[in-house]
């Protein structure tokens, strides 16, 4: 009997395995081997990924319980239980935050000479001076605060703002007491959240909404503070938009994105221990449930930690900043393009600088011989200097088209900004197609040269952004490949004017083709392994939650396929289950880098083959986004990144394993020589540097030998 792949006993509920990725964010903020700075940084990070989880995955789960969905997911749960499971792990996450912000990093900061003052009471009276002085001169004036009573209505709380709710009484004339009122005070963005106190010995800081509690009845006078607590609300910011009824979809995203601040309430966060009177009046008028109320031991909204970790004087406190290095190829060459004839060139970010895919844009709006620039924006920088070449190749007239997506989440408002200016320019700006996310990432640049036109092109799997390209792990190629140069004139051709070309020579598209050449690519390694060859699958990607992948890679494995994933975030796929995927090992990296880039690898027995792309392994980016997956062909480059590959399976310090029981754990080290991928790479990205060697070292991957494999 053939097996069946697809019970859902074989697959995990998706956000639950997100939930324990941010387990392993959170990790690292315990972890006493990581600097202590480091850690703020990543207690921040843990805070900041759960608002977003909240806004967009659990406000999808509460809209299908709204609207009676009854349809299971991958793993056989409906809407309802994944939201029981849901709020019942995040409650667990919450706590261990605090408990590490409480009993590890405050104690060890102070230990390092900076106090954090948790309560206002706690300040000394020369503190409570200055505190006082403070809010007089720099924070009464930004303050505005709001009463509720019959000829008020309870005021619009915005979206993830920290605000201090209060009950207030007013002073009697002697007559009769007045009933309690509520009121409340938004702690403003616009003021820093950190304030430096004076102190004896060492630094000491306070939080701002701790000065403004303590001088809250200079806001409401005339009027008893019977109690003052900070809450913070979360709304749902997954945007409706029926793409087929918008006569224009940039008016449709602007009048969307108003919405985002009256989105209903979906998560209260409120301080321990909060009036149970003042509790009562928030939950009526959010009309929140009691399961939805997270009762926070410490501050609201952890995010703050990543400007103290912003402060001065602390560097030893943190990792040694590292310097994205010269890309080898190119350090002798100042024309771009003549580099690129000379060969493919592989880029690896942060390790190498970004530097060049910004040059090539910048040096493709200046050259003269330059008849065009075709570009696929998703998220830019604030201040990117693409943008800027865009916009002057424009105004030199050369033919400059840009698909700047508007629907990339959070960064619509950004999108829209950048698409006006460069409209303005003289670009063809294109605001994507209706139904699909444009997330590939691909530069075309159209050069007339001796022999005729001739077709560059850069292939990434991150975004076009300068900024993230210093934090995240990604890859690029710059070729001029004739074959790969007429996918990307169809590529764009396709996005402006609808053009499906008949025949594609090397790109694979999503949602065309991609998710049927996965399949084509995972097939060939399964009956290469039942007709006794060698098969072997290495793939690395941010998720991995597409049920059909996952069924096929588990036929793969049943065959006796070796195949090693290397997955930061969501795995819906489990390990270890017999028959099924005892052939599958799953690791996560988190380390100081995102890692975001996408490389996949096939043993097709001895000939193998390795592609790049923008795409992971979920619904979304094989059937609802245009992907694209580009190959590697030469055998440099190939080996290349059969290199990073292979420097991320040895990974020991950062590398978590999945377990067949769900859980990750990190490896043992104890008689092994360390190995921290990220900081193999920027050594190996500084040494090429000084060294010009052949970038191929010795610890070349050679997955067909099991020696190499242990």
């Amino acid at each position: 009997m053939e097996a069946d792949f697809t019970k859902p006993e074989y697959y995990r509920n998706r956000e639950d395995s997100w939930i324990s990725f941010n387990e392993r964010v959170l990790g690292e903020a315990r972890d006493k081997n990581t600097p202590l700075f480091e850690r703020l940084k990543f207690l921040s990070i843990t805070s900041s990924n759960f608002d977003e989880f909240f806004m967009i995955r659990v406000a999808s789960l509460k809209d299908m319980v709204n609207v009676g969905y009854t349809k299971k997911d991958i793993a056989g749960m409906t809407a309802t239980e994944q939201l029981a499971l849901i709020l019942k792990r995040v409650q667990e996450v919450v706590s261990l935050q605090y408990s590490t912000y409480n009993r590890s990093i405050l104690p060890a900061l102070k230990q390092q000479g900076l106090e954090v003052v948790t309560r206002h009471e706690d300040m000394t009276e020369a503190q409570k001076k200055y505190a006082d002085r403070y809010f007089e001169e720099n924070v009464y004036p930004v303050l505005t605060p709001m009463a509720m009573d019959s000829s008020r209505p309870f005021p619009l709380i915005r979206n993830k703002t920290l605000n201090i709710g209060a009950l207030i009484l007013k002073q009697g004339d002697g007559k009769k007491e007045a009933t309690a009122e509520f009121a409340t005070v938004q702690v403003p963005s616009v003021l820093p959240r950190i304030i430096e106190l004076p102190c004896e010995s060492g630094r000491a800081v306070i939080l701002l909404e701790e000065v403004i509690e303590r001088n809250i009845g200079k806001l409401f006078l005339n009027y008893k503070v019977l109690c003052a607590h900070p809450y913070r609300i979360m709304r749902n910011a997954d945007l409706t938009i029926d793409e087929d009824e918008a006569a224009d979809l940039l008016k449709e995203i602007q009048k969307q994105l108003k919405k985002r601040q009256w989105g209903e309430v979906i998560r209260l966060e409120v301080e321990e221990g909060m009036d149970k009177q003042l509790l009562k009046i928030l939950k009526k008028e959010f009309n929140i449930r009691g399961d939805d109320i997270f009762r926070i031991n410490g501050p609201l909204d952890l995010t703050f930690l990543m400007k103290m970790y912003g402060l001065d004087g602390f560097d030893k406190l943190k990792n040694k900043p590292y310097t994205p290095q010269p890309v080898p190829a190119l350090m002798d060459q100042d024309d771009i393009f003549a580099a690129i004839r000379e060969h493919d060139i592989l880029l690896h970010h942060p390790y190498m600088t970004f530097d060049p895919v910004v040059n090539f844009v910048k040096q493709a709006a200046r050259d003269p011989e330059v008849l065009a620039i075709k570009q696929t924006l998703y998220r830019v920088s604030g201040n990117s200097p693409i943008i800027a070449a865009l916009a002057q190749a424009a105004e030199n007239g050369k033919q400059v088209s840009v698909l700047v997506e508007l629907k990339a989440r959070f960064d619509e408002e950004n999108n829209i900004v950048w698409a006006k200016m460069l409209e303005k320019a003289g670009c063809h700006v294109i605001y994507g197609l209706v139904g699909l996310k444009t997330h590939s990432k691909i530069t075309l640049v159209v050069r007339k040269e001796e022999d005729g036109i001739r077709r560059y092109v850069h292939l990434g799997t991150g975004n076009y952004n300068d900024s993230t390209a210093k934090l995240y792990t990604d890859c690029g190629l710059l070729t001029c490949s004739e074959s790969i140069g007429e996918d990307a004139t169809a590529v764009f051709n396709m996005l402006s004017g609808y053009s499906e070309p008949k025949h594609w020579n090397k790109l694979s598209l999503a949602p065309i083709w991609l998710r049927d050449r996965f399949y084509e690519l995972i097939g060939r390694e399964t009956e290469h392994a039942l007709a006794g060859g060698q098969a072997h699958i290495v793939a690395k990607m941010n998720s991995l939650c597409d049920k059909e992948i996952i069924a096929k890679l588990y036929e793969a494995s049943a065959a006796g396929v070796k195949i090693d994933l290397i997955i930061r975030g969501i795995c819906c796929l489990k390990t270890g289950i017999p028959g099924v995927s005892e052939n599958i090992t799953v690791r996560s990296i988190v380390g100081n880098f995102l890692e975001h880039a996408r490389i996949f690898y096939f043993h097709n027995n001895g000939q193998p083959e390795v592609y790049m792309g923008s795409a992971d392994w979920m619904p979304r980016n094989l059937d609802k986004r245009v992907e694209i997956l580009f190959p590697l062909e030469n055998e440099r480059i190939r080996e290349e990144a059969l290199h990073i590959l292979s420097i991320q399976m040895e990974d020991n310090v950062k590398a978590h394993i999945l377990q067949p029981d769900g859980s990750y754990e990190k490896i043992d080290k104890r008689g092994k020589v360390l190995l921290c991928a990220q900081d193999f790479f920027c050594k190996e990205a500084v040494e090429r540097v000084a060294v010009p060697k052949d970038p191929v070292h010795d610890r070349v991957f050679v997955p067909a030998e099991p020696a190499a494999e242990e």
